[in-house]
């Protein structure tokens, strides 16, 4: 692990548990920001290396009003959500200068991680060899659509990834939507999200191994196979079956009841695959007879009878609100309204657990809230602490802090395309 960091000149509040830990960040779009995002939260000092301009999804909405707006280079919601607790630096990769630069930054790294396209990071001269020349102890974290040949050499590893194809080829889709309809994607990105949350572990995982070994690493993280092991179900019950697992709606293939169900404003989850749960149940909405009835007592008999069994509970649904059916049976068996951001921005519970963070937005009238971290510490420090970095907004601090001379940082921040000292 590098040397502790000179808060001084780091705004960032220090205490995390991965404190000291240097990430250098040249990712955009949703992957690799929400991986870096994930070290960010807990104390790393995560450096964004934006390209002249900055990152693109600055440029995506929403914006709020007397924000940064496209026209001024941008600061929108997609940004700020996932760019928090970062610090900023430019730099041209195309040019001799920006890639001599970010050479220097990663010698005195921990990580590095990319989500470039397949190829990329060689064309510019940044392969495994030459960052592990600059820096033996380095580990690099890519995440590509279909990942590189270090673990494993993909027939795919020339296309283009995004969410929806990683959903698709993954899995995620085909066991998704409506019994006897048409695949679905899944709602958030989670063929993004998944492999960020597995890019994240790598590097942690790697990096305690380097630390140990005094040996860099390489991860090689693909997002197709990423939500394949989300998808980890399908495997087993394909292995063990010979059929392939289509998409079951609000229900289960294995459990019952356990899914979505219809009330009289909206719909709950009422999830039960243990047979005392059942029995209470039943008993709490006055069928008490239901938990010896040999159709309905256990697991496998409800799953046999598996629409009679979801019939039942919605008979007992439907007529009621959200809120009637929590105060039968919330806290007894496993349950929950269906929440939309409106109630959820309402209800205590992420109130209590501070899951919505409030983050300054440059010329804003108010803050904005974005989803905090769900990993929580009892000592360390974690979660939100700083907004998303304004394009460049700590170059000259954090070149400083990698050793560049006074003239070299003046010509850098004043344009990346100048040539420095390698």
């Amino acid at each position: 692990m590098s040397e502790p960091l000179d808060h001084s000149a780091n705004p960032l509040v220090p205490g995390g548990a991965l404190e000291g830990l240097r990430v250098i960040d040249l990712t955009m779009m949703l992957a690799g920001p929400y991986a870096s995002m994930m070290l960010a939260d807990q104390g790393a000092d995560v450096i964004k290396v934006e390209p002249p301009g900055g990152d693109s999804t600055r440029r995506i909405g929403p914006f709020l009003p007397g924000g940064l707006t496209q026209d001024q280079g941008g600061y929108g919601g997609y940004f700020a959500s996932i760019n928090r607790n970062k610090r900023s630096v430019v730099l041209d990769l195309k040019s001799a200068s920006g890639l001599a630069a970010l050479k220097r930054m990663v010698a005195g790294a921990d990580i590095l991680i990319d989500n470039y396209r397949h190829g990329v990071m060689e064309r510019l001269g940044l392969n495994d060899a030459a960052l592990w020349a600059a820096n033996p102890k380095l580990v690099h974290v890519s995440i590509r659509g279909f990942g590189d040949a270090v673990g494993g050499a993909s027939p795919y590893a020339d296309w283009p990834a995004y969410d929806p194809v990683s959903q698709a080829m993954g899995g995620v889709m085909s066991i998704t939507g409506a019994r006897g309809g048409p695949p679905t994607k899944v709602g958030p990105g989670v063929g993004d999200i998944a492999p960020a949350m597995f890019a994240a572990f790598g590097a942690l995982a790697a990096t305690f191994r380097a630390h140990r070994t005094g040996r860099g690493e390489r991860v090689d993280i693909s997002m197709v196979d990423s939500v394949l092991a989300m998808c980890e179900r399908i495997i087993f019950q394909h292995s063990a079956t010979g059929a392939s697992p289509v998409p079951e709606g609000n229900g289960h293939p294995l459990l019952c009841p356990f899914g979505l169900f219809e009330a009289s404003d909206g719909f709950v989850t009422i999830a039960i695959p243990k047979d005392d749960f059942w029995a209470r149940f039943v008993s709490l909405i006055g069928r008490p007879e239901l938990a010896h009835d040999p159709d309905f007592a256990t697991n496998a008999a409800r799953l046999k009878n598996a629409s009679r069994t979801e019939a039942l509970v919605t008979e007992w649904t439907r007529p009621l609100t959200r809120a009637e059916i929590s105060s039968v049976i919330g806290g007894q068996v496993p349950f929950g309204p269906v929440m939309t951001a409106s109630d959820i921005f309402a209800d205590p519970h992420f109130q209590a657990r501070g899951m919505l963070a409030e983050v300054a937005m440059a010329g804003a009238d108010r803050p904005l809230h974005v989803a905090n971290t769900p990993v929580r510490m009892a000592h360390a420090a974690h979660g939100v602490r700083q907004p998303a970095p304004l394009t460049g907004e700590h170059g000259a601090a954090i070149l400083a802090e990698f050793g560049f001379a006074a003239e070299e940082i003046a010509q850098i921040c004043s344009d990346p395309l100048q040539k420095i000292t390698s």
